[in-house]
């Protein structure tokens, strides 16, 4: 039997977030700052990727739910683990949008950028988490 372990964390970030349209642009500042600010080598373009990432998650949060979330960064090596904590048990669709169809495409925009995703249920709600390696480009998109 082998067993693996994660890398240790290099960096934390933990945010509570209004429920307010305003709080995608929010995430989005204190994301890239904080980025930023902790591993500056990393390539911008991948950072600018996280961040979209980041406004993907936390506009959903705020768009399907009634209460605030908490985002959580979290760094191990080059890996970024981007989080969402919300207050709805429900989990997204992580199907294609099709044609005319509304919503579902970020998610597909978070596949693009190479982003893994995971859904963790918790009593009262659920967090979805998404793994971005920051040290190399998209991957061609995968399913969940």
């Amino acid at each position: 039997m082998s067993i693996t372990t994660s890398p240790p964390v290099t960096s934390q970030y933990v945010v509570s977030l209004p429920h307010s349209r305003r709080a995608p642009s929010l995430a989005r500042h204190v994301s890239e700052s904080w980025l930023m600010a902790v591993d500056p080598v990393d390539p911008v373009d991948r950072v600018a990727d996280a961040v979209l990432v980041v406004s993907e998650l936390v506009t959903n949060a705020v768009r399907h739910t009634d209460d605030s979330c908490v985002l959580t960064l979290t760094l191990r090596d080059s890996r970024l683990d981007i989080a969402v904590a919300d207050h709805s048990e429900e989990f997204p669709d992580l199907c294609h949008a099709q044609g005319d169809e509304r919503g579902g495409f970020g998610m597909q925009v978070i596949r693009r950028l190479g982003g893994r995703i995971r859904l963790v249920p918790a009593i009262g709600g659920k967090t979805v988490h998404v793994l971005v390696d920051l040290s190399a480009g998209p991957e061609a998109p995968g399913e969940p």
